[in-house]
């Protein structure tokens, strides 16, 4: 059997949790601290460092991008546990003293499945920078902003319930090289005393180049919308530090199930539109310019594995399910939110009356005008 990895307080005999204010490790019964290094210790006993996955251009497919070295150490995740949603589905990572939890993607119950096993080992990992109390306040905030939320929903969204959860990443990195080519126009206009005149020069460009990609994020998980991961964005990678269970301690981390191949079309896509920006973004000085044609390839590709902090919260509120999500490194913030359809009601009957009020002001300003 396994040796079980346990981060217990030196003082208390307690379970260790990440902190995110003090980026510690801290011991919530007897308030002690300790640093990362002297907890990453018990990591470093089992080795398996996690390594990217090898080098290669993207357009070669999936089949061919082997998992080198990616994989957990024997025991390191002893202790962690897979607890799956009978409701939407989702498996979420945590550790075995963990008790009964709910879905951060809707809310429902999770049952514990069984021992945590057979997943890609990290690479990397952002570790939260926001707490909980900073998290609640931002959802707080962010609803009283709105005018037409239904001022119960602040209370009734039961924002107390948000919760810490580690989404997995794929991270792309790549040199782009582009080759794009543009139809532009210059137009030219003046006059004389007789005739009016245009101008029009036409030319064709091309701007080429390489431009390395660094990082570009897509997330691995079906329940997490693309375009809700995509609202939360940045992430500062820059910050990351590398994978140790101990920084999992207090939270909850959702497994994987799109792997990084099927990701692979997304993030050439962001990868592709962004290297195009660049490009365009050198051409300046004419009326009109259009994209003839846009070729572009990769190299020195790779791809790495990595778990970004997010504050989620699923709420429901009369029927409907609500989700929101908080970057957990930067405070970014976004969620769909219920309508007050009488304030709304209201507010289109206010702004039709004022509307009313100005096209009548402006009609009797008119006829005083003509009338004179």
């Amino acid at each position: 059997m396994a040796d079980m990895i346990e981060y217990k307080c030196p003082s208390c005999g307690g379970r260790l949790e990440f902190d995110p204010a003090a980026q510690k490790m801290k011991c919530p019964f007897c308030e002690s601290v300790f640093e990362m290094s002297d907890v990453q210790q018990l990591d470093d006993t089992f080795g398996g460092e996690a390594q990217p996955l090898p080098e290669e251009e993207f357009q070669q497919g999936a089949e061919e991008l082997e998992l080198s070295g990616a994989e957990w150490a024997s025991g390191e995740n002893a202790n962690m546990r897979v607890y799956g949603c009978q409701s939407c589905g989702a498996e979420i990572i945590a550790d075995a003293t963990t008790g009964a939890t709910a879905c951060p993607y809707c809310g429902n119950n999770v049952v514990m499945k069984g021992q945590f096993s057979g997943d890609l080992r990290p690479d990397l990992l952002i570790p939260f920078k926001m707490t909980k109390e900073q998290a609640v306040e931002k959802f707080k905030k962010h609803i009283n902003s709105q005018k037409f939320v239904p001022k119960v929903f602040s209370a009734q969204g039961h924002p107390e319930e948000i919760k810490g959860v580690y989404v997995p990443f794929w991270l792309y990195t790549a040199d782009a090289d582009c080759d794009v080519s543009y139809n532009a126009q210059r137009i030219r206009s003046w006059s004389d005393r007789n005739y009016n005149y245009t101008e029009t020069a036409y030319y064709r460009l091309r701007r080429a180049g390489t431009i390395r990609m660094e990082d570009v994020p897509v997330d691995g998980s079906s329940k997490m919308a693309d375009e809700l991961s995509e609202s939360i964005e940045p992430f500062d990678t820059a910050q990351a530090v590398p994978f140790t269970t101990a920084y999992l301690s207090g939270y909850l981390a959702d497994r994987y199930d799109v792997n990084y191949s099927e990701c692979k079309d997304r993030a050439m896509q962001r990868m592709r539109l962004t290297a195009e920006q660049s490009m365009r973004s050198t051409v300046s000085g004419y009326t009109a310019v259009t994209t003839a044609g846009s070729h572009v390839t990769w190299n020195r590709a790779k791809i790495s594995y990595a778990l970004f902090p997010v504050w989620m919260l699923s709420t429901n509120w009369e029927g409907t399910n609500y989700l929101f999500a908080m970057n957990g490194q930067t405070g970014k913030f976004v969620g769909n939110l219920p309508l007050d359809k009488k304030a709304l009601g209201r507010g289109k009957w206010k702004f039709a009356a004022i509307l009313a009020v100005a096209l009548f002001v402006g009609l009797t300003l008119l006829e005083t005008f003509v009338l004179k």
